[in-house]
């Protein structure tokens, strides 16, 4: 990904297990990986209870800065964590370019 907002990233399969990483060395992968695929579990099923359509993201804000969560096709999940000043529109178009490149490969 090129937005310089973005600080870290990670894919990961929908079974939890992390696939690629460029995550903070003081962060578990093992438990980032497993909660990034849960949190999309459950965005796809309320967007579906709710009637909402096709989940595009999962969108968690912090005071520190945000956690977004988007679908790689039906196998993975792109995590990203960007800065609190963020743009993020350019955040949501480079994961999503970056997820479209992906897609073939997971």
């Amino acid at each position: 990904m090129n937005t310089p907002d973005i600080e870290a990233s990670a894919v990961v399969s929908v079974d939890g297990l992390i696939m690629a990483s460029a995550l903070p060395a003081d962060v578990e992968e093992d438990r980032v990986s497993a909660m990034s695929a849960a949190m999309l579990s459950l965005g796809e099923r309320i967007a579906n209870e709710l009637k909402r359509g096709q989940l595009d993201q999962v969108f968690v804000r912090g005071e520190d800065g945000y956690v977004i969560l988007m679908a790689i096709g039906e196998e993975a999940v792109l995590t990203a964590l960007a800065q609190s000043r963020a743009k993020l529109g350019l955040v949501f178009l480079d994961m999503r370019r970056t997820a479209n490149e992906l897609i073939n490969l997971v």
